[in-house]
């Protein structure tokens, strides 16, 4: 039977190690699988689930799922993955492919470092399962974010202010998703720079920033700093360690996101 408590992802250069039980099956095949697994194996780059894994062994869901990613990456840290510890050591990834994906967007690094202030962000190695989103999507996190986050929303929820997650931890794969879904309904990457960091640069990546909403309220919108749950952020995140990280007319010439929040302790 699989390990239903593992609670880490477990991050690799093209892959992620996921708990299978946080993921839903796509078809028949995948249910039976994902049923027996503790891990499973998806691809960074579209989300493809690539194999799974348990106490049996590695069951591919793809063919030929090695091509194109580092396997070996994914296969070392399948053996030496964690059965459930969210305060493992905040090791990183490496950042030395990121200027192929930043050269995909004729993107300078220093050039645009200069321009911004903003510096690379590495991704995390692991990162622990801090509850849901909005949407019930797995909502990722270092160890000690997670648990500051669920000491924040605890202490709103008292005073009667509801805060919900929409978005926390995006791989470097995911900000360029972003863009190339943006370029392709016609806006320029200047365009969207004044409201995306470039892959590499955004809080994202760090697994400690988390675009906050609440109920009713549509998500990274303006809007959202006339309701009564930024007011209360305003007045008592930093107590949590947490900072709204780009407020009007901000250095980094990113626009003005009253949801947007980084845990710094």
């Amino acid at each position: 039977m699989p390990n239903r408590q593992l609670h880490t992802l477990v991050n690799t250069p093209d892959i992620e190690l996921w708990p299978a039980w946080l993921l839903r099956a796509r078809g028949n095949h995948d249910a039976r699988t994902l049923a027996q697994a503790d891990w499973l194996l998806r691809r960074k780059r579209d989300g493809r689930y690539l194999a799974a894994y348990s106490t049996r062994g590695l069951l591919p869901l793809l063919p030929r799922w090695m091509r194109g990613v580092d396997a070996c990456a994914a296969l070392d840290a399948v053996s030496a993955s964690p059965h459930d510890d969210a305060r493992l050591a905040p090791t990183t990834l490496p950042l030395e492919r990121l200027q192929a994906r930043l050269d995909l967007l004729g993107l300078d690094a220093d050039d645009y470092e200069a321009r911004t202030g903003l510096e690379l962000i590495a991704e995390p190695a692991t990162l622990a399962l801090a509850g849901f989103d909005r949407y019930r999507r797995p909502l990722w996190l270092t160890g000690d974010a997670g648990r500051a986050w669920s000491k924040m929303r605890a202490s709103a929820a008292a005073q009667g202010i509801v805060l919900d997650a929409i978005s926390g931890y995006r791989s470097h794969d995911y900000q360029l998703g972003i863009f190339e879904r943006k370029r392709a309904r016609g806006q320029t990457v200047a365009q969207i720079l004044t409201v995306n960091a470039a892959p590499g640069y955004s809080e994202h990546h760090s697994g400690r920033a988390l675009d906050i909403g609440t109920p009713g309220e549509p998500p990274a919108e303006e809007s959202f700093e006339n309701t009564a749950a930024f007011a209360w952020l305003v007045r008592h995140a930093g107590d949590f360690g947490f900072r709204m990280s780009y407020p009007r007319n901000n250095a980094n010439g990113i626009v003005y996101e009253p949801w947007h929040w980084f845990y710094e302790r």
